[in-house]
């Protein structure tokens, strides 16, 4: 009997494989270890193979498409109404085999190597900034315990620890001074590691002109671009702008129920760090809009229509306060609209 569709259910050491036929007979569903994943599959004819989008599930992918299968990865939680009873491996791995071939399901685009090299800096990041954060209020607790107050911003924290590694020394008991350097050289380190993570962004950024591209959408930086880049690619995933702002969880969500259209607020479905930095810039152009300090205004033509729809969207949102139902998916589909443009312009000036 030849097999047609497997679903696998990944794991560190041992995988399970559910196979089947074109008829949907079962013709196996057993454990591999990971020294008999890959020789398994190469004995086998090309046939589909599904996967849960989970940690290594892109490395496999890339590995067994080598091999000459197709291969679709699945978000988990669109495998769960497939999941009969119970929770073992062999059910989730015959749940998988069973999603991975409805019409309507969506998938998830492998990534490459290089798009996950880059989202291994951005990840090293994020881990630094939060640790980074979490530093610094432990600092400024600390501190006001000895009624000392530090102004907001990171500029302030990072300039107060600055001056006790250069040798300040506080009017505080001696247990003290010493608790509050060693934090504070904790604290530098770790901003200066950012700082690293940054630069090497930025010269990412100036590289790749696809996220030069981005980076003329307004509330849009280099760490933001670079990001956008390596979780989708050349963006052929998605079909329009309205796609790529669903997939992020920045379009409302549609609670209409008999015949009443009813909107609420964003989904937050999507790619929750992407999401937060265009949060981020977006919040940054709305309160630049509110206190009218715009950067310099460029040139007469050179916005496109779409650049200017969205800064019409940013005066709206500052004015309403819809970040969510103006704002955000505004910017997600112009993003979406920029990308598709890459790749159609790209896909046209390749020789047929």
């Amino acid at each position: 009997m030849q097999v047609t569709t497997i679903g696998v259910d990944l794991a560190k050491n041992v995988f399970q494989v559910h196979g089947i036929t074109a008829s949907e007979e079962v013709v196996f569903n057993k454990p591999l270890r990971r020294a008999q994943f890959l020789p398994f599959f190469a004995k086998l004819d090309p046939c589909l193979i599904g996967m849960e989008s989970c940690s290594s599930a892109h490395h496999w992918a890339r590995e067994l498409t080598a091999l000459g299968h197709e291969v679709r990865l699945i978000p988990p939680m669109y495998v769960k109404p497939y999941v009969k009873r119970g929770k073992s491996d062999a059910i989730d791995a015959e749940a998988i085999c069973e999603a991975v071939t409805r019409p309507t399901m969506r998938f998830v685009a492998t990534k490459t190597v290089e798009q996950q090299s880059l989202l291994s800096l951005h990840r090293a990041r994020d881990l630094l900034v939060r640790q980074r954060t979490q530093l610094i209020n432990n600092l400024r607790g600390l501190v006001a315990e000895f009624g000392i107050f530090i102004p907001k911003g990171l500029a302030r924290v990072i300039g107060f620890a600055e001056d006790i590694t250069l040798g300040e020394v506080l009017d505080l008991p001696d247990i003290a001074n010493e608790v509050i350097r060693n934090l504070s050289e904790q604290l530098m380190a770790l901003h200066k590691q950012v700082r690293w993570y940054e630069e090497r962004l930025k010269q990412v950024a100036k590289e790749d002109a696809r996220v030069r591209l981005l980076r003329t959408i307004p509330g849009v930086g280099a760490v933001t671009a670079s990001a956008i880049i390596a979780s989708i690619g050349d963006g052929h995933q998605f079909k329009n702008g309205r796609e790529f702002a669903a997939w992020l969880g920045l379009t409302p969500a549609n609670k209409s129920s008999g015949g009443k259209e009813k909107l609420g607020r964003i989904t937050k479905m999507g790619d929750q760090y992407l999401r937060s930095l265009l949060v981020v810039g977006m919040t940054s152009l709305v309160r630049q809009t509110r206190s009218q300090q715009w950067p310099q205004r460029p040139p007469r033509g050179s916005l496109s229509r779409g650049s200017l729809a969205l800064r019409a969207a940013v005066g709206l949102s500052a004015l309403l306060g819809w970040l969510d139902y103006v704002l955000l998916p505004a910017l997600a589909i112009f993003i979406g609209i920029t990308i598709y443009a890459l790749w159609k312009r790209r896909n046209s000036e390749r020789p047929s």
